[in-house]
């Protein structure tokens, strides 16, 4: 059985070397290629032209693709895996992605083909809490806003909340999206003394620390509202105008999931009249962001560069778990992260 991991930016070739470098001794011949960028803006571009166009938006260079009909299984975190790539790859029976979406992947075509499609759930969901975290206590303690004033030597200490700035203890925090990042938030504001709350209509299992609420109600009732949920085309714009004036006027509104699950334009309304008190996101509609782009000017935001998975442990540890995955349906264990319902007929 021989495999072909797909090293990037994120995931340089050393990380993909160790985290698969176990499975050889259960025979797997392992094979790295690098498809990497000069920056990881770059890689970041190449990934949103995927996401919006689909896997055959960026071409692959032909020492990526060369000869690629002699592997069982492919890993990947980025790099498009499209049509063309999959009718090349004539053995190919399963394609593991390095993250929990999947958008890099003709999923569809793969199924078609019976190759089974795995993702690695969770892979980041720490990083991204943790990032969360940090941007809901730098938006309402004004952290980011007074570091940039004081670097220019200005000592400011009043700001748009600076009536209204809150503690987190007895706040109500909603998380929209419950999965393994929603349920990280929760343990830690728990651990703040928050109530919190939570809208997500696939959660299973016991709840806890969080309430399941409807989302109008977790709207009205939030201090704060940290969006944690999948980007589909059931929950685009799952935020919008009308969700936004549920919100209380000193409530704030954390992003760091998907630009599209908000209404940007709307957000921007929002904000500029004071609707809400303020915004911190990760995510944009274009991104690098524009030096015209009104979130820009605005000063009840706290805005970074898309940067909240992006943790050397979690790229460290992404090749280790698919791995992983893949030891265990090679010794016919389960279970296994499928998303396409194909079941792998590899076997050690």
């Amino acid at each position: 059985m021989k495999l072909l991991a797909i090293s990037d930016t994120y995931i340089p070739h050393e990380f993909m070397e160790q985290g698969f470098a176990g499975l050889r001794a259960l025979g797997v011949e392992v094979e790295v290629r690098r498809w990497e960028h000069p920056t990881l803006v770059d890689l970041q571009q190449a990934n949103l032209l995927i996401e919006n166009g689909g896997p055959e938006a960026v071409a692959l260079p032909p020492e990526v693709t060369d000869d690629v009909a002699e592997f069982d299984v492919v890993s990947v975190q980025f790099t498009p895996i499209g049509r063309r790539f999959i009718e090349a790859a004539e053995n190919l029976k399963v394609i593991g992605v390095l993250r929990g979406g999947a958008e890099n992947i003709d999923v569809a075509y793969a199924t078609g083909r019976g190759i089974a499609v795995l993702n690695t759930p969770g892979r980041n969901a720490r990083a991204v809490a943790e990032c969360s975290m940090g941007m809901i206590l730098s938006e309402i303690r004004n952290i980011a806003r007074s570091h940039e004033r004081l670097k220019h030597g200005v000592w400011q200490r009043t700001f748009p909340n600076s009536d209204a700035i809150p503690e987190l203890n007895e706040k109500t925090v909603g998380l929209v999206g419950y999965g393994a990042v929603g349920r990280l938030m929760a343990g830690y504001l728990h651990a703040f003394g928050s109530r919190v709350i939570a809208c997500d209509p696939y959660c299973q299992g016991d709840p806890a620390p969080a309430e399941l609420v409807d989302l109008e109600t977790l709207m009205k009732e939030s201090d704060v509202v940290s969006i944690h949920a999948r980007l589909t085309e059931e929950t685009y714009h799952l935020i919008g105008k009308e969700q936004l004036a549920l919100m209380k006027p000193r409530a704030i509104l954390v992003n760091t999931a998907r630009s599209g699950l908000v209404d940007e334009q709307a957000l921007v309304e929002a904000l500029s009249q004071r609707q809400i008190m303020g915004a911190a996101l990760d995510v944009f509609d274009t991104e690098p962001l524009p030096a015209d782009h009104p979130l820009r000017r605005l000063d009840n935001t706290t805005i970074t560069p898309h940067l909240a998975g992006s943790t050397i442990d979690a790229f460290r540890n992404s090749p280790k778990l698919m791995a992983g995955h893949l030891r265990r349906m090679l010794q016919g264990e389960g279970p296994l992260p499928i998303i396409n319902g194909v079941q792998p007929s590899l076997r050690r």
